[in-house]
């Protein structure tokens, strides 16, 4: 924080730029130049296993990552919480930034309780999407589950901190969301519930847009005002799906396709609706454009592979299959864009948080 102007004048000259190196030491240090932290008293996260911080672990399905290796590079050393990466995701990251707890508690884990959830909180569940069927592909916590939950987080909050302050806390709360990818790859393009009969693939996209936007109005009834919105990323693109690519090679284009479209239909809504919703602003991230900037020039992150995880052969292992059993998992996560054959590794998840930390401060504090 910068010293009193009356302060400023009576420093020497040297304890004057002492002062402004520390300064800019510690802005270095977190990744950014940015003003002091806004007055956000909590993260609130909704989605799927992007954000998911351990909530997979209290419920009976097989997509769980509670487990080595996971977490083999947390903080502290190795510590495998439910998140489905090395380290850290995302929400993680915009919360210690924001001057909040380094990591955000699922709200499923019984090692926490409401005055650890006042500052921040997880509802996201690996596996899940906007389509409720998503959900049942895998037995997960359905979006609608997350929104309950959600009330009941607030029932309890106001047993705890008072009508005004819970009141306080969710109105002024930062909520991050991310989801989406599983309604594609684990729904309509795996044939499993039946929505590729259903529905054609913009009407699917359509559907979704529709359900994304009732869900931000019912949080937004619930209190939420300040959300951030992920778009999706080039899924066709991911490692598992290359590798079922393999006759053709690289990246599924029709995957990509999708997801531009997708995103763009988002976009629509997400400012149709805040022009409706005054007290509502909605950040949209752009994962896509900023995903593939990374695919495209990896040396800008220091990353050598872009094309396969960093656990197992990283072609197909997820889940049960990334386990410390494996021999070919790499030494350095931190050379890698993915960490298993889905999800991002922890330094890449960094990157996507500075991209968010920054369109916060541009559109939402």
């Amino acid at each position: 924080m910068a010293s009193p102007p009356g302060h400023r004048r009576a420093c020497a000259p040297r304890q004057a730029a002492a002062a402004i190196l520390l300064a800019l030491s510690c802005c270095c240090l977190r990744g950014s130049a940015r003003p002091a932290p806004p007055d956000v008293p909590a993260v609130i996260v909704f989605g799927d296993s992007t954000v998911d911080t351990g909530n997979n672990n209290a419920i009976g399905t097989v997509l769980k990552s509670n487990f080595a290796p996971y977490g083999r590079d947390m903080a502290g050393g190795p510590r495998p919480t439910g998140r489905f990466c090395n380290g850290r995701l995302p929400a993680d990251f915009i919360s210690e930034a924001l001057g909040l707890p380094p990591l955000v508690p699922a709200y499923l884990d019984p090692a926490y309780g409401i005055q650890d959830f006042a500052r921040g909180v997880c509802f996201a569940s690996a596996g899940t999407g906007l389509d409720n069927k998503t959900a049942g592909v895998l037995s997960v916590i359905p979006l609608w589950k997350e929104v309950e939950y959600f009330k009941e987080y607030q029932r309890r909050l106001r047993r705890h901190a008072g009508r005004a302050r819970a009141r306080r806390i969710v109105s002024d709360a930062l909520y991050v969301v991310s989801i989406g990818t599983n309604d594609f790859l684990e729904n309509y393009f795996l044939l499993v519930t039946g929505r590729f009969a259903e529905f054609t693939v913009a009407g699917f996209e359509d559907f979704l847009v529709a359900q994304a936007e009732r869900f931000l109005a019912e949080i937004h009834r619930l209190g939420a005002r300040r959300v951030t919105f992920a778009g999706l990323s080039p899924i066709g693109c991911l490692p598992l799906e290359r590798t079922l690519n393999a006759l053709r090679g690289g990246c599924v284009e029709e995957y990509n396709q999708v997801a531009r479209d997708y995103n763009a239909k988002l976009l629509a809504m997400l400012r149709r609706l805040t022009a409706s919703r005054p007290a509502l602003k909605v950040a949209y991230i752009d994962v896509y454009h900023n995903m593939l900037d990374l695919i495209t020039n990896p040396a800008t992150l220091g990353l050598e592979n872009v094309e396969e995880g960093c656990c197992a052969t990283g072609k197909v292992e997820m889940s049960y299959l990334c386990n410390d059993k494996s021999p070919m998992t790499c030494e350095d996560a931190g050379k890698y864009f993915f960490w298993d054959s889905f999800h991002p590794t922890e330094k890449v998840n960094q990157f996507f948080a500075k991209k968010t930390l920054d369109l916060c401060y541009e559109q939402l504090f």
